[in-house]
């Protein structure tokens, strides 16, 4: 386990839930995230970590409780406004362009931050081929912190998982988010491939100052690099605390690490 110091709440999380007709996939659910902290959330298949994702940045909207994001209260946040207040995301099963290059991949994640209006960002007139050189030189920076910049011009799809997950991170950080959230970042990779996503996060999160939010069953890797972690079951907060307090927590360990370990 790492020790850094982290700031004030960034993101409050009261009384959420959320449920698919009669099945509940969230019951009162609460916890915060701290500026610049890395928080993992952790849990058996189907505990609703996903779904907490997709409450925080908007896919769902939860029956109950609510979301507050740098002071501002939200009973239903959406994708675009999450966005736009700086929250980025990855997800389990990469949504990438599969034909595109690592580069096009990347810039596409600069949308948001684009000023000059489509017709003349295509034909790359004026002002927006100042514009797009500038994000175009922002990108570049991210695809080496990276390290992919040796595939910059191939096709996403050719690329192995591993490196596609890490174009999926660079494609988030192109945002440039204040609050970041992996939905299993590494999932399917070697130990290899584990540790080299573990150092890019750390590093992003140190060098960047990204606050981090993320979903991993890798319980080595939940250890090593969270400040804090919240534990879910059945829909329901079992933990909460820092990976040791985690770790001793018998209702934890029944639930949790006892089936892994």
């Amino acid at each position: 386990m790492r020790e850094r110091k982290s700031g004030d709440v960034i993101l409050s999380v009261d009384g959420i839930s959320l449920s698919f007709g009669g099945v509940k996939a969230l019951t009162d659910i609460s916890f915060d995230v701290r500026e610049h902290e890395i928080r993992a959330i952790i849990g058996p298949n189907g505990a609703g970590k996903s779904s907490m994702l997709n409450c925080i940045n908007g896919v769902y909207s939860p029956q109950q409780g609510h979301i507050t994001l740098r002071g501002k209260t939200f009973t239903q946040m959406t994708p675009h406004r999450a966005a736009t207040m700086g929250i980025a995301r990855t997800f389990q099963s990469l949504a990438l362009f599969k034909g595109m290059s690592v580069l096009d991949n990347v810039m596409s994640g600069r949308n948001l931050r684009m000023k000059t209006n489509i017709l003349l960002q295509a034909l790359r007139i004026g002002p927006a081929e100042k514009e797009e050189l500038e994000h175009r030189a922002f990108v570049e920076k991210i695809i080496d912190f990276l390290e992919i910049q040796a595939y910059r011009k191939t096709p996403v799809g050719r690329l192995p998982y591993g490196l596609q997950k890490r174009v999926d991170l660079a494609r988030a950080l192109a945002m440039e988010p204040t609050l970041l959230l992996l939905d299993e970042p590494m999932a399917g990779m070697n130990t290899e491939e584990k540790q080299d996503m573990s150092r890019f996060i750390l590093d992003v999160n140190d060098e960047f100052g990204t606050t981090i939010v993320l979903i991993e069953h890798d319980m080595g890797v939940v250890m090593d690099i969270s400040d804090r972690v919240v534990v879910l079951d059945y829909g329901k907060k079992i933990g909460d605390g820092t990976p040791d307090e985690v770790r001793s927590s018998k209702e934890v360990i029944d639930a949790y690490l006892g089936v892994a370990h």
